[in-house]
């Protein structure tokens, strides 16, 4: 298995390409912001092909690049219906505080060939199979991806802006439900092995072993504890 990720943009972003193998078909996750030409460097180390784009959720800082990826290679975009919108109208999804001074830069709309995510759904691309779970809070779309146990890597889950390292997404845009995102990392994270390598839309890898016993928003949720007023900051 293969899992080459990036930061890029003004947010630092995680974009990642998965393969099974050096030299194979890939499936690229999260192109966000300034982060096309990182993706075709990786692509080119790696000697990758990519098969499809895969969104975990609809921000800008997510998806900014996806047209450029996308038409460069002739591959579809994946994301969830609830979060379609803001991949024509990203300032929808962030307000006008955080959206107009960046908007200017930006070309935004869709690619030519959009499929959208359900939950449970089992993508197979690129000799990969990637679970999809709903997982709304930090958006109503948002979603979280896994991959199982191999016989080189333990389970991954690419959360998003779900879950991160020592914290989760912000719930103070538009469409952010603290208690929403309390109730999906119960149902999407909690279930999950100690082992499992949590590969977030920012900041540093994880797991949720670690997560379980330090992170004080899954602790919450853990505790079935409801939602408080401090919403988290953390990403965009």
């Amino acid at each position: 298995m293969l899992i080459a990720g990036f930061p890029a943009g003004a947010w630092g972003t995680n974009c990642y390409l998965v393969a099974p193998a050096v030299g194979e078909e890939c499936v690229i996750i999260d192109p966000g912001h300034q982060a096309a030409q990182g993706v075709e460097e990786t692509l080119k180390k790696h000697r990758l092909k990519p098969v499809a784009v895969v969104l975990t959720h609809g921000h800008i800082d997510h998806v900014a690049s996806v047209v450029p990826v996308c038409g460069a290679h002739g591959v579809p975009a994946w994301i969830h219906p609830a979060d379609r919108f803001m991949m024509s109208d990203p300032e929808k999804g962030l307000g006008r505080s955080i959206g107009m001074p960046l908007m200017g830069e930006l070309s935004v709309g869709e690619p030519d060939d959009v499929r959208e995510l359900t939950d449970g759904a089992r993508l197979e691309l690129a000799g990969l199979e990637l679970t999809v779970a709903h997982a709304p809070g930090h958006t109503k779309g948002s979603v979280t991806f896994g991959l199982p146990e191999a016989a080189d890597i333990p389970p991954v889950l690419f959360s998003g802006d779900l879950l991160f390292a020592g914290s989760v997404g912000r719930t103070d845009l538009p469409g952010g439900d603290a208690a929403e995102l309390l109730g999906s990392l119960a149902r999407v994270c909690l279930p999950l092995d100690d082992s499992t390598v949590v590969l977030s839309g920012h900041g540093p890898q994880t797991t949720i072993g670690q997560e379980r016993a330090a992170n004080p928003y899954l602790r919450q949720a853990a505790a079935g504890q409801g939602a408080t007023d401090e919403a988290p900051r953390r990403g965009m």
